[in-house]
Formats: C-alpha cells, sequence, structure tokens
C-alpha cells in the first residue's frame, strides 16, 4: 500500500496543479475577449474530445472491477465541471492561439484529475491481473492515430506475447467508447480497459517500461501528463487543420506554430544531457513524447526546425535506429478481415487533387509512347552519329613559366573550366609585378593622391599551424575589398601579419614535446622552450602565409610582420611601461579564470561556456573518472550557541571549505533575529558571521546563501563590502590547501566526494537535485576553469573605454552593422580592469621588476605593494629607476623580473601602429595611420576590436581607423563554431583542390587531439563528407564566402553550395569561349564604351541589365553588402547574359554575311557584347580574380597601347560612365519574357522538343501588338518557334492552337493542329475556369463583407480590385479558348 500511498498522493498533486491550469487559462480566456470564437472552440472541443473518452473509458473499467458508486460520482463531478468550462469557452469565444491550448489543457486537466485516481487504483491491481488472460487489443487502422501507436508501442515490450491486434471497432456488447481498447480475459465478464494513456500504462507496466522503482515510475507519470498535456494539445492544433480534421485558422495556425516550437524547445533542453528520459533504457515517458510528436514532424516542422531541435530530431526518440522509429513504422496492423477490395478511410480533396494530378500525368506519358510507336511505323531515316562524349577531368597548365612570368595567353583556352589550369602562375606574376604594393604607379607613397588611402591591417592570424574557413570568410571579403578600393585608383595598403597565440603556440609544442620526446617544458628549461617554440614556427608559420597566397590574397608582403618580431616586441615594451608609469597599468590580487591543467590565467575568450539542464558527468583532465555537475547540495550550518542551524546551497560543494560567511537579505524576516550571530564550521573551528546584504535572492531556495570570497566572483564582492576572510583553498594544481585533514592535498574533485560525505556523516547533509548551470571550460585543455586568487597586473580601462564609446556615439568611428552597438555600449560602459598576466613562457615577458634594497633604512616590500614594483627597457634602465625611487645607490638595488607574460591580446592591441614602427617616427605611420577600415567577426568586439580603439586613443592620440565592419562567424553544418579541438575544421586548401575521406581522416590522426576526440571527429567528417570534398577552387569559394555574409550573426557552411559556384565558374568560361568564337579574330573594340544610336532592342536591353549590375555592385562595396554583390553579378551574367541575350544574337549573327545592314547589325551587336564581357569580368574581378584574369587577358584591348596588363589594377566600373539603365526598356523585356516563358510552357506540356510551331499573339490592344512585333525576332529565337504573329482584338485566331495566357494584355495561341487531343485540351482550360471562378468568388466574398473598406487598408483593397480585374479577363479569355477548341472538335461541314 505505500507505493500505492505514494501514487495517490503523485496524482492529487497532478490534480491540484490541474484545477489550477483550468481556472487560470479560463480567467485569461475570459479577460482577452478576442475575436476568434468559433475557432477558438473548435480547436478546444478537438483537443478535449479524446481525453473525455479516456476518463470515461476508464470510469468504465474501474465501475467494472469494483462495482461501487466513488468513480460515478467522480464522473458525474467531472462531466459537471466539463460543461460548465464549455459554457464558458464558447460565451467567450476562445482566445489567442496561446490561451486556447491553455484553457484546452485546463479541461484536459479536470479530466485527468479523474483520471489520475483511476491510474492510481489501477496501478494497485496490475499485479492481480494475469497478463495470460489477455484476449485483444483494438487500435485505429490510420497511420496518423498516434493515441493506437502509443498502444501498440507498449504492448511490443510485453514479456510473454503481444496482445491479439484488431482493428476494428471494439463489439458493442463492451461499452467501449473508444479505441485503443484493451479486452482481458475470454469470458463474458471480461474486464475491459479503453484510452491510450490507461492501456499503455498497464501494458507498460507488465513490460516493466512503466519505472523500475517509485521515483522513476512519478517521472513517467510526469512525462506522460508533459505529452498530453503540453505536446498533443498543440500537436492537434497545428497539424489537424492541413489534414483537414478541422477548418483553417491563419491567425490560429500561426500563433500555434509558434507555442509548438516553444514547447520542443523544452523538449529539446531536457534531453541535452541524456539519452532516455527516465532511466537508462527505454520507458513508456519515451514512446509517450514519441507519438506524441510524430504528427508535427511528419507534416509541419522544416529541415530548418528540425536543425535547433537537434536532440530531439537526431539523438533521441525520432532517430534512434534500434528503439522506438522502427517499431512505429512495422507496428501499425493489417485488419485481419479485409478483402482485396476494401477501402480506406476517406479521401481529402488535397489526396484527391494529386491523384488526378497523376492520373493527367500518366495520360500524357502514354500519349507521348503512342506518338513514338507512330514514329518507329514510319520508315527509317538516317541519323546524323553523334560526337562521343568525353568524360573531362583535370586540366592542369603545363606551359612552361618561371615563377613571377606572366601565364601563357596565346595557346587556346581548355574544352572547360579547371580550377588548376586557371589558377596557376598568375599569383606570382601578380606579386612580382608589384600590384599589391601601395607604391605600384606611383613614385612615392606621401605624394598626394585624389582618389585617397586606403589601408587595412589584416586580423593576425595564430601561428598554430593553419587556417580554417573562418579565416578563409574574413580573408575573402578583405581581399574584395582591398581589390576593389586598388580598382578605384586609390593608394592602397593591406597589412599582413601573424599572432604568436601564447597559450594555443605553447600548449601545441608541450604536446608535440611529450608526444615525440617524452619531456615537457620544465625538463627543458625555459630558455631551451622558448627556442623549441621558435623552430616549431619557422616550421608552421609559412604554411598559413601559403594558404593566404593560395586563397588569392593581395597583402604586400614586404609588410608582413610577427608580434614577436624585434619591431614589434619593442613597441608592446614601450606600450606597457608607458602605461605604468602613468598608473593605467597596476598590480593587484584578484579572481581570475584559472585552468589548472596550464597553470595559467586565462581570458574570457578561452572560456566556453557550457550549458547543463541538469546531472551531467563531464570528463576532466587528471580524472580517471568522470565528474558530477548540474546538481545543488542543500547542508546545513548551526547556530553559534543554539539549536537552530541555516541551510544553504551550492554547486561547488568543496568550496565549503573556504566558506567564511553565511548572507541573507537585509529584509528577510526568517533570519532578523540572526542579526549578530555566527554559524560554525563543520570541519574546523572557524566562527562566520552571519552577514545582511542585497544581492541575496530572497526568493531563492532558503533566502541563505553561503559566501566563498576566495573562490566565486559574486562572493568576492560580498567580502571586500563586509571585510570577510578571503580563504584560498586551493593551489595552482588544483590541490587543496588550507584545509583540515583529512581534505589536505586531495585533488579538488575528489574532495567533493568526501566533503559530501563527511556531512551525511555529521547529520547537516539536506538534499541533492538537478539543478541547471554553466559551467565554464578551458577551451584550450578542456579542464574546468577555476576562479582564483591571484597577484597579476591589470589595466585601468573606466577612462580608456568611455573614450572608446564616446568616439561611436559622436560619429568620429562608425560599428557596422549597426545592431553590434548595443553590444558595444553596455560592454565599454560596464567595462572592467583587464587582467594582462599569463603564467606562461611564450609570449612577450613583462618589463617589471620587484625590487629588494639592500639597505636597513628601507623596509621590504611585498609583492602586492606597486611601490616596489618598477619597470624598464631594460634591466639598468630599471635599476637606475629604482636608486632613484628609494634614494639608494644602484649597486642596492636587487631586482627580480616578473615571470609573467603578457596576455597575448595586448600586442594584438596596438598591431595597427606598432606594424609601422611606433613609437619612432616612419613615413608608413604618416601615411597609414590611422588606417581606414578594420574588417573582422563579431566574436572578437570585446577582445580585439574594443582594445584597439582603447590603445590606439591612449597611446596615439588618435583612433586606429574610421570603420569597423563586422562579418558573420562561420560555422560547420551542424550550426558548431569552427574550432580544432572539435575536429570540425575544413582547410580552405580541401576545397580549393579537394580532398578524400581518408586524407580528412589523416589530418585527424596527426593532429594534437587526443585519441577519443579523433575518433569522435572521424564520425563527424564520415556523415558530413561520406565522399570526400570535390575540387571546388578558390574563385568559387571566395564567392561563395561572400554570399554567405547575409545570413545574419553566424553561418552555418555547406560545401555543396560551394560547388554550385565552380559550375557557375564553368558557365562562365563557356560563355566567354562562345562570345569570343562570336567576336572573331579580327574584332577590334571601340576605344571607348557608349552607345552609338543603332543597337538593338536585346543590346539595348542588356546594357541596361549592365548598367544596373554596376550599380548595385557600387552601391554594394559601398555599404559591405557582399550578398547584393554576389547576386547582380550572378544574375547578370547567369541569367540575362547567357540565358537571354547569347541566345537572341546567334540568328543575327549567323546572318551577318546576308546583306549590309544585317553586317552593320551584327558589328552593333558585337561591340555590346564586348562591352558586356570586359565589365562584367571587371564588376567580378575583386571576388573571382583568378577566373576574371585568365578570361580578361584573353580579350582585345581598347587601349593596347595604354591599358593597364592586368584587370587587378584596371579601374573598376562607376555609374557615371555606366548609365544606361532605362526602366522602360526593361519592363518591355520583362514583358516579352513572360511571353517567351509561356510558349516555352506550352512547347513543354506538348512534348515539341523538336518541332518548331507557329505562335499566334492575340494583343488586347495595339501597342501591344507593336510591342511583340518589335520583339518577335527574340521571342522567335527564344521560344524556338517557326514564326510570330501579333494579332490584334478584331483579328481571329485560326483553328487548332493551343491557348495559354501570358498576362491580361496578351494571350499565346500555339498552333498544334494535327498533334494534340483536342477533348483533352478543353478539359484542361474548364479545370482553370473552374479554378478562377473559385478564386473570383472568394474575391468577391472578401469584398462584399460590410467592414472590408474600413478595416482592410487602401492598398491591399487595390490590389483585389486589380486580382479580380486580371482574373476577370483571364476568364474571358479561357472561355473563348474553350468555345475554340470546342468548334475544332466539329466535324468540318
Amino acid at each position: 500500500m505505500g507505493s500505492a500511498a505514494d501514487l495517490l498522493l503523485g496524482v492529487g498533486e497532478t490534480g491540484v496543479n490541474s484545477v489550477y491550469y483550468c481556472t487560470s487559462s479560463m480567467l485569461g480566456a475570459l479577460y482577452s475577449n478576442c475575436h476568434t470564437g468559433v475557432t477558438g472552440v473548435g480547436t478546444l472541443a478537438g483537443d478535449t474530445v479524446g481525453v473525455v473518452g479516456d476518463a470515461v473509458d476508464n470510469a468504465w473499467w474501474v465501475t467494472k472491477f469494483f462495482g461501487g458508486r466513488l468513480w460515478e460520482h467522480s464522473e458525474c463531478y467531472v462531466g459537471t465541471v466539463a460543461t460548465e468550462m464549455g459554457d464558458q469557452a464558447m460565451a467567450v469565444g476562445g482566445g489567442f492561439g496561446k490561451l486556447t491550448w491553455r484553457s484546452g489543457n485546463g479541461v484536459f486537466n479536470v479530466f485527468r484529475l479523474g483520471g489520475g485516481f483511476v491510474m492510481g487504483i489501477m496501478d494497485m491491481l496490475i499485479a492481480d491481473v494475469s497478463f495470460k488472460e489477455m484476449a485483444a487489443l483494438y487500435v485505429s487502422p490510420h497511420p496518423d492515430d498516434f493515441r493506437s501507436l502509443l498502444a501498440l508501442l507498449a504492448a511490443e515490450f510485453c514479456p510473454t506475447s503481444r496482445p491479439r491486434t484488431i482493428t476494428e471497432d471494439p463489439p458493442a456488447s463492451l461499452n467501449a467508447r473508444s479505441r485503443p481498447t484493451l479486452v482481458l480475459g475470454a469470458g463474458e465478464g471480461d474486464s475491459v480497459l479503453s484510452g491510450a494513456s490507461a492501456v499503455a500504462w498497464y501494458l507498460a507496466s507488465q513490460g516493466k517500461k512503466a519505472g523500475v522503482d517509485t521515483k522513476q515510475q512519478s517521472l513517467v507519470w510526469q512525462w506522460l501528463s508533459f505529452a498530453d498535456n503540453e505536446l498533443t494539445p498543440v500537436s492537434c492544433a497545428v497539424v489537424f487543420p492541413l489534414m483537414g480534421v478541422i477548418a483553417v485558422d491563419k491567425k490560429l495556425q500561426h500563433s500555434s506554430r509558434a507555442e509548438l516550437l516553444r514547447v520542443l524547445k523544452v523538449l529539446n533542453q531536457a534531453l541535452e544531457p541524456r539519452t532516455f528520459l527516465v532511466g537508462e533504457s527505454v520507458t513508456l515517458a519515451d514512446m509517450a513524447v514519441a507519438t506524441a510528436v510524430l504528427l508535427p514532424f511528419k507534416y509541419v516542422l522544416e529541415p530548418s526546425d528540425r536543425k535547433v531541435l537537434n536532440n530531439v530530431t537526431r539523438r533521441t526518440l525520432l532517430h534512434r535506429r534500434r528503439t522506438l522509429l522502427p517499431m512505429l513504422k512495422l507496428l501499425m496492423p493489417v485488419p485481419a478481415a479485409e478483402s482485396a477490395d476494401a477501402t480506406g478511410p476517406p479521401k481529402t480533396e488535397a489526396q484527391l487533387k494529386k491523384e488526378a494530378k497523376k492520373k493527367e500525368k500518366m495520360e500524357k506519358f502514354q500519349q507521348k509512347k503512342d506518338v513514338e510507336a507512330k514514329k518507329k511505323t514510319l520508315p527509317p531515316t538516317e541519323k546524323k552519329a553523334k560526337p562521343e562524349k568525353k568524360e573531362l577531368g583535370v586540366i592542369t597548365y603545363s606551359a612552361p613559366t618561371p615563377p613571377g612570368e606572366k601565364k601563357d595567353v596565346v595557346s587556346p583556352l581548355p574544352d572547360a573550366y579547371s580550377p588548376q589550369y586557371v589558377e596557376a602562375a598568375w599569383y606570382s606574376w601578380w606579386e612580382k609585378q608589384g600590384f599589391f604594393k601601395p607604391e605600384y604607379g606611383r613614385k612615392s607613397i606621401s605624394e598626394e593622391n585624389p582618389r585617397g588611402v586606403f589601408m587595412m591591417c589584416i586580423p593576425p592570424p595564430n601561428v598554430t599551424g593553419s587556417l580554417h574557413l573562418g579565416h578563409a570568410l574574413t580573408n575573402a571579403i578583405q581581399d574584395s575589398l582591398t581589390r576593389w578600393h586598388r580598382m578605384r585608383g586609390e593608394t592602397t595598403l593591406w597589412n599582413p601579419g601573424c599572432d604568436h597565440a601564447g597559450i594555443a603556440t605553447q600548449v601545441v609544442v608541450e604536446k608535440k614535446l611529450k608526444r615525440e620526446r617524452g619531456l615537457s617544458r620544465h625538463d627543458l628549461g625555459r630558455e631551451n622552450f622558448i627556442q623549441e617554440i621558435w623552430k616549431w614556427k619557422n616550421e608552421k608559420g609559412d604554411r598559413i602565409y601559403h594558404q593566404l597566397k593560395k586563397l588569392g590574397s593581395t597583402l604586400d608582403w614586404d609588410r608582413a610582420c610577427f608580434t614577436m618580431d624585434t619591431k614589434l616586441s619593442y613597441a608592446v615594451q614601450e606600450a606597457f611601461i608607458r602605461l605604468h608609469e602613468e598608473g593605467v597599468i597596476y598590480r593587484s590580487k584578484r579572481l581570475v579564470n584559472w585552468s589548472c591543467s596550464l597553470n595559467s590565467a586565462i581570458s574570457d575568450i578561452e572560456v566556453d561556456k557550457k550549458e547543463l539542464t541538469g546531472r551531467t558527468l563531464l570528463p576532466v583532465p587528471g580524472y580517471t573518472e568522470k565528474v558530477e555537475f548540474g546538481v545543488l547540495v542543500s547542508f546545513a550550518y548551526k547556530v553559534d550557541g543554539s539549536d537552530e542551524e541555516v541551510i544553504v546551497a551550492t554547486t561547488r560543494i568543496e568550496t565549503m571549505l573556504g566558506d567564511s560567511a553565511v548572507a541573507v537579505h537585509p529584509t528577510d524576516p526568517r533570519y532578523q533575529h540572526l542579526k549578530g550571530k555566527m554559524v560554525l564550521h563543520p570541519f574546523c573551528d572557524r566562527k562566520m558571521p552571519i552577514v545582511f546584504d542585497d544581492f541575496v535572492d530572497i526568493s531563492f531556495g532558503t533566502g541563505a546563501v553561503k559566501i566563498t570570497p576566495a573562490h566565486d566572483h559574486n562572493d568576492y564582492e560580498v567580502g571586500e563590502r563586509h571585510n570577510l576572510a578571503f580563504i584560498n583553498i586551493l593551489d595552482e594544481n588544483g590541490l587543496l590547501i588550507n584545509v583540515p585533514p583529512p581534505f589536505l592535498g586531495m585533488k579538488r574533485f575528489e574532495a567533493r566526494k568526501s566533503v559530501l560525505q563527511a556531512l551525511k556523516d555529521r547529520g547537516q547533509f539536506k538534499e541533492i537535485k538537478d539543478n541547471p548551470m554553466v559551467v565554464p571550460v578551458c577551451s584550450r585543455s578542456k579542464d574546468i576553469v577555476e576562479p582564483l586568487l591571484k597577484p597579476q597586473w591589470y589595466v585601468n580601462c573606466k577612462e580608456m573605454g568611455k573614450e572608446a564609446a564616446d568616439a561611436v556615439r559622436e560619429g568620429r568611428l562608425k560599428i557596422i552593422p549597426d545592431h553590434h552597438l548595443k553590444t558595444w555600449f553596455n560592454w565599454l560602459d560596464n567595462i572592467r580592469d583587464w587582467c594582462i598576466s599569463r603564467q606562461l613562457w611564450w609570449g612577450h615577458r613583462i618589463p617589471a621588476y620587484f625590487v629588494t634594497v639592500n639597505d636597513p633604512s628601507v623596509k621590504p616590500g611585498e609583492d602586492m605593494d606597486g611601490h616596489y614594483w618598477v619597470s624598464g627597457r631594460s634591466e639598468e634602465e630599471a635599476r637606475n629607476v629604482a636608486a632613484k625611487r628609494f634614494n639608494v645607490s644602484a649597486d642596492k638595488i636587487a631586482l627580480r623580473q616578473d615571470e609573467d607574460v603578457l596576455d597575448t591580446w595586448f600586442s594584438s592591441g596596438i598591431f595597427p601602429f606598432s606594424i609601422f614602427g611606433w613609437p619612432n617616427e616612419s613615413q608608413d605611420l604618416d601615411v597609414f595611420y590611422p588606417g581606414t577600415l578594420l574588417e573582422t567577426g563579431h566574436d572578437i568586439l570585446f577582445f580585439w576590436v574594443a582594445r584597439m580603439v582603447m590603445m590606439g586613443l591612449k597611446l596615439t592620440g588618435k583612433l586606429p581607423f574610421k570603420e569597423v565592419y563586422l562579418h558573420a562567424v562561420v560555422r560547420d553544418a551542424h550550426g558548431r563554431k569552427m574550432s580544432k579541438s572539435l575536429g570540425n575544421v575544413i582547410d580552405p586548401l580541401d576545397v580549393i583542390t579537394g580532398i578524400s575521406l581518408e586524407g580528412l581522416h589523416a589530418q585527424l590522426t596527426d593532429s594534437n587531439l587526443e585519441p577519443v576526440e579523433v575518433e569522435k571527429a572521424k564520425q563527424g567528417q564520415k556523415s558530413d563528407y561520406p565522399n570526400g570534398i570535390p575540387e571546388c577552387g578558390t574563385d568559387a569559394l571566395r564567392f561563395a564566402l561572400c554570399a554567405y555574409t547575409g545570413q545574419g550573426r553566424d553561418i552555418n557552411l555547406d560545401v555543396n553550395r560551394i560547388l554550385g559556384y565552380r559550375h557557375f565558374c564553368n558557365k562562365l568560361w563557356n560563355a566567354v569561349k562562345f562570345a569570343m568564337r562570336s567576336l572573331g579574330d579580327n574584332f577590334v573594340p571601340s576605344e571607348k564604351a557608349q552607345l552609338c544610336g543603332e543597337e538593338s532592342v536585346s543590346d539595348r536591353w542588356i546594357l541596361s541589365r549592365l548598367s544596373a549590375a554596376v550599380g548595385l555592385c557600387d552601391a554594394g562595396f559601398k555599404s559591405y553588402d557582399f550578398p547584393g554583390i554576389t547576386t547582380a553579378i550572378y544574375n547578370f551574367w547567369l541569367y540575362e547574359l547567357c540565358d537571354v541575350y547569347l541566345e537572341s544574337l546567334k540568328p543575327v549573327f549567323s546572318k551577318a554575311e546576308e546583306d549590309e545592314a544585317s553586317q552593320r547589325r551584327a558589328l552593333v551587336s558585337r561591340q555590346s557584347l564586348y562591352t558586356c564581357l570586359e565589365v562584367g569580368l571587371r564588376l567580378l574581378s575583386p571576388l573571382m580574380p583568378f577566373v576574371t584574369e585568365e578570361l580578361y587577358q584573353r580579350l582585345p584591348r581598347r587601349r593596347p597601347q595604354s591599358d593597364p596588363p592586368s584587370i587587378s589594377v584596371t579601374s573598376y566600373p562607376e555609374t557615371e560612365e555606366f548609365c544606361w539603365q532605362s526602366d522602360e526598356v526593361d519592363r518591355n523585356m520583362e514583358f516579352v519574357m513572360t511571353v517567351i516563358k509561356t510558349i516555352r510552357s506550352l512547347r513543354s506540356d506538348y512534348n515539341l522538343n523538336k518541332t518548331r510551331a507557329d505562335c499566334y499573339l492575340e494583343c488586347t490592344d495595339s501597342a501591344t501588338a507593336s510591342l511583340v512585333q518589335q520583339y518577335s525576332l527574340q521571342i522567335q529565337t527564344l521560344s524556338h518557334s517557326q514564326a510570330i504573329i501579333p494579332l490584334t482584338a478584331n483579328q481571329p485566331v485560326p483553328e487548332g492552337c493551343a491557348v495559354a495566357i501570358a498576362s491580361d494584355r496578351c494571350t499565346v495561341n500555339l498552333m498544334l493542329k494535327g498533334l494534340i487531343d483536342s477533348e483533352k485540351e478543353v478539359a484542361k482550360l474548364m479545370t482553370k475556369k473552374g479554378d478562377l471562378e473559385k478564386q473570383m468568388e472568394k474575391l468577391r466574398e472578401k469584398m462584399a463583407k460590410s467592414d472590408y473598406k474600413e478595416k482592410v487598408p487602401t492598398k491591399v483593397q487595390e490590389q483585389d480590385a486589380e486580382k479580380l480585374r486580371q482574373s476577370q479577363t483571364e476568364l474571358e479569355k479561357v472561355t473563348e479558348a474553350v468555345d475554340n477548341f470546342r468548334k475544332m472538335l466539329q466535324p468540318s461541314p
């Protein structure tokens, strides 16, 4: 009875909650007074139908067991409440989508109150009912009936055999009101159990899938309630309208979908740390949730939604191959008595339409087969032999070309585009010619340039091996901008550099030493270890620069810098000394992010915040077993001098050894009597005060908080305010210090277990429960980061931060996009001082010295006393400074230089001016500082961008740049940030040249990843790139990355999209080859691109589109709209030049020699074509430098003697020169293309792929007829028609035409006499006529509503009127076309 009592208690609690939900939801619905009453009530009723059935069926089953009156009274009560609630809902009219569901849940839970008592009673009876007596399980045959699926799943786990499954309705004698129904026994007095929850609980209990103990059963019950109360109602609200079960309400549908995603996200979060919802195997909880979400996943959720819900989609219920999904697919039974001609449930209108379309397609196919059969009966004709298609492989450039010499551009172009051929030899020639240097084309960089100066420094990549696609994005954008500014004629410098990456590099080399020689850095000593790093840098540094060159980056390599070079190291030293002497840099002992594995403080950017939803075991370096996180431990402190105790809670129980106080809120009435009292530490004689502080959340837990000032950032501030003891209990290796035995010397997480056990032994442990939390993890070592008190050097950022924020507020510095401004101001306005000490050997050693004075008149100093620290450019200078400060001779001064190095971001912060030799004067510093632009990812806005602004203003008095453009962060296909430690980093060179799956695996094997991480990464690669990565080429990669920048804050990169742009390169290649053949060997372009006045309508149109593309590209580069640039160029080349203009030129060039007029027409078109090619390549050059250079070099020059030698230094097209855009021409061609597409569609419908037919274009007015006549050649060519005959309204259309309406101005009549089935054509038109009439009827009904004029915006009213007018016109034409075809069917007289 104990377990029964517990269960009844839980059910009672559920009941109370249900009443609460019911009441609150209905009050909310009443208050909202919504206007969607009918739909709301319909949804409410739909959601509760199944629940009512379940509750009543459960009542029936229990009544048969007991024959008592208790349940009858309950049933009566439930029914009364349901009736009242339904009446209220109908009166109010529902609410918005969410209130409607909550109202539905309220009613639902009232039923569950009664049903829950049934479950409790049923649970006690389960043991007494023999499973072997089970006779039958009645379920629905519908594949989408999730309630029946739940019962079937539960039955699958029964220990002996599954019940016999029947898909018919239960016999009337059983009084079973719904399916699923389970019949127990074989006699007249069979026991009947109905309803999904009741049946599933019974079956799951038999199969031990309802929980192994009381706690698990309670959890399973909670998840079953979650599925019933949260998932099922909202799933039905979203899916049922789509399935035609209930009427569609768009407003409700939209809000329903939002609520569904919210509920699924709750489930997704709950599943993150675990595989199963309850316990370590499948339970009824998993089954209930899986079946509840089946319909949304089948009918509603898009792939993008599923990516967000990755835990639900991939890790758990829906895709677990060996658990639920196969069962869901296999378990739906086939009725035993079903005959061969039995019919299923009635088909929806959508299904019928789909079948009708399928039937129509089959008829077309059969008609085509009949035509082909007829052709076979005709005498055979001789066919021309087709040339055999050759499989094009990789084409390489083989002409002997010494490095730096110009590539051979005389030999014919290969048949197809090949990245290896195109990208060969160009970069070394560009570099040798000096195109990348600001000095190119001018005598001196100091020379005045009216076009201006453009300077940008590269965000220096870490010298840790190689770049990834995130770096490739940065460089693609930066190089495109640099090339654009250079082509505009500006004095352009893009300065390269490389960062020494203190922690990352030291970790890499330490691992390498350990792996190859079994040595640690301490075995070598500091100097030797640093030499090892320099050796490694010299081996690996060139790889980064090689990658940048392979990407086509036009960096001035003669100005390349490394942050540990002498020039930059001197600048770092100077910056520290100046700031230290001014007091901006000071020494202090504060909490830092400490990595015990690295024995160093780390910056915030090197701390990953791992979110946990509850108890989770995580691996920690140095521990063989995983460590528990995500739990909250409660324990009691005894109040000194009384029997009272104060209960506190913590997620890091081991830190209680360093507690020095307990804090409560000043207004908390529970603790007012404890003012001035102390609590006793259980493991030592420490007495700790109870302090009153506003930071305590009075509503959280007991309202009392333990205070550990030395190991928590919030507690640190409390300790400062109340002058508490700061007790450090951890050393640098994570071992416990300053604690009593037996904890002294323990590892921190071993002490966690020991402290917990000791509290239990003393009786002061209270409870432990799951707790969502964020765990700080070191991104380099994967160690858990500890807040630790350490003496460090800090930069006072208050004033510098204010200046940096004011620079943006005052408009002196512009940040793009502006949605980053809020983040910028929030960080700088609340900036904290910057810890710049790092306990490493690799980096800029801090030029600070601790002073010891060998003079009895000077007392010894302490480490924390800044008076005893001096800085200097050399030890001698520091000694002289110290001697002067303490007024002693230099020989009495002993110095000890700080062992620490500076944070890498310190040297990066002065990068924009240290690269030019600051603090020394230089020509470069004078010309190029301040710079023009800083382009980087938004993820380092604080760590680098803000610090450069602060340091630049402080040390030079100038902003380091005028604008900051922040691009998105590249993530992998799963949305994870690119990281070497995750093994998901893709080398840009692998995308450029291609790589096999085995090659990708080999890279992982050669990396510094742990074996477990390597295997995990291999599985990811196998999933993402089963066939490796295809060769895409540099141009395609650059273009794709620039196009991707429009995705927002993050980019989920898909390699297949890059491959798509490689195909675009091939299209470009073939178009230029065709155009060059059309131009001919003797073609000479005019000296200037201009209109001659004799251009055809096609010429005028393509030049208009070219001008539009020039304008879009110019605006795009100025506003950093890279997707706008790529779209404009892509559309021009692919959809306008290739698909339309080149095709329309074919008859012009083929008839060029017929007469003088044709020759002149062809000559004008050739000039227009050349202009498109030459300007189009220049537009594309900044983004695709290699293929544009290759093709541009093959074109003839307008002025061969004076034109620049390379497209990279040719002027970029500007709107002032290309100002030929015409809206009228564009509109006319848009109309013509609509006509052409209509003709093509008709030809396709009737399979006229090779046969040309006459086309009669019926125009509504003479202006349209004149326009059609003007463009008749283009229409004829592009639609593959025999002839184009425009007809006016009074001209009859010949019989035997297929009819299609191009627009309300033009109807296409395609002559098909003798080729088509007229009866079928009439049937098609009648269908269209019916659709038009329905559409018009809906519009008329909408416009006839009494409040239409008042509520509908004027613009929408105009659109509706126009739609109605156009539909009326189309209807008249369709009716006319039907009459025309019926005439064709009439026998000729």
